[in-house]
C-alpha cells in the first residue's frame, strides 16, 4: 500500500493484493449472515468489488444502481436529495435478501440513499463496502452492515490509478 499526503487529507493507493485481502476479510462476515438472493452494485466504485464478491459468494442476480448528488450549495448543504440515474425495478428486489456493494462509505449518503430506496422496494438490504470512514460519515448512528477496513484516508483503488492520481502530487509508476 503506497501512502501520500497533500494538505490535511491522507491518501492511500491500494494494490490488487490489498483489495484481495479486503475481500478475504469481508467473505466470512457475509457468509456468516447467510445467503443473498441478489446484489446491487453502486456505480462506479462498487462494480469491481461487487463482481469479486458475487463470484466468491455465487450470487447470480446482479443489478446496478447509479446515484448522483447535486452540487453542494448554501441552501442544500450535504443533505441534497439524490438523483437516481439508474435503479433496479422494485419487482427485481422485492422480498430478496440483497447485498448493496460500494467501494467506500465516506459521507454515507450514497449507501444510505440506495439502502432506503431498496427498503421502499420491499427488499431486505445489507450494505457492504471495502472501506468505512466513520470520521466523514454524516450518519453517526449508522455504519455499513459489512466492511473490510476502517480508514480516515482518501482511498485510491487500483482500478482508479489514472483518474485517482491527478492532483495529489504523485505520479503513476513507470513500467519498463
Amino acid at each position: 500500500m503506497l501512502e501520500s499526503s497533500k494538505g490535511s487529507a491522507r491518501h492511500e493507493m491500494l494494490t490488487w493484493a490489498d483489495v484481495d485481502k479486503l475481500i478475504d476479510i469481508l467473505l466470512p462476515q457475509i457468509r456468516a449472515a447467510g445467503s443473498f438472493d441478489a446484489m446491487v452494485m453502486i456505480t462506479r466504485g462498487g462494480v469491481i468489488p461487487g463482481g469479486m464478491l458475487a463470484e466468491a459468494l455465487n450470487i447470480q442476480h446482479l443489478l446496478i444502481a447509479a446515484v448522483d448528488f447535486p452540487a453542494t450549495t448554501a441552501q442544500t448543504g450535504l443533505m441534497a436529495l439524490p438523483l437516481f440515474l439508474q435503479f433496479p425495478d422494485a419487482a427485481l428486489v422485492a422480498n430478496r435478501r440483497t447485498l448493496i456493494v460500494d467501494d467506500v462509505w465516506g459521507s454515507g449518503r450514497t449507501s444510505i440513499a440506495v439502502r432506503e430506496r431498496m427498503v421502499a422496494a420491499r427488499a431486505i438490504p445489507f450494505t457492504c463496502v471495502l472501506h468505512f470512514n466513520p470520521y466523514r460519515s454524516l450518519f453517526r448512528n449508522e455504519k455499513p452492515s459489512y466492511y473490510g477496513a476502517v480508514t480516515d484516508a482518501y482511498i485510491i483503488y487500483p482500478w482508479e490509478i489514472d483518474r485517482g492520481l491527478r492532483g495529489i502530487g504523485m505520479s503513476a509508476p513507470e513500467f519498463n
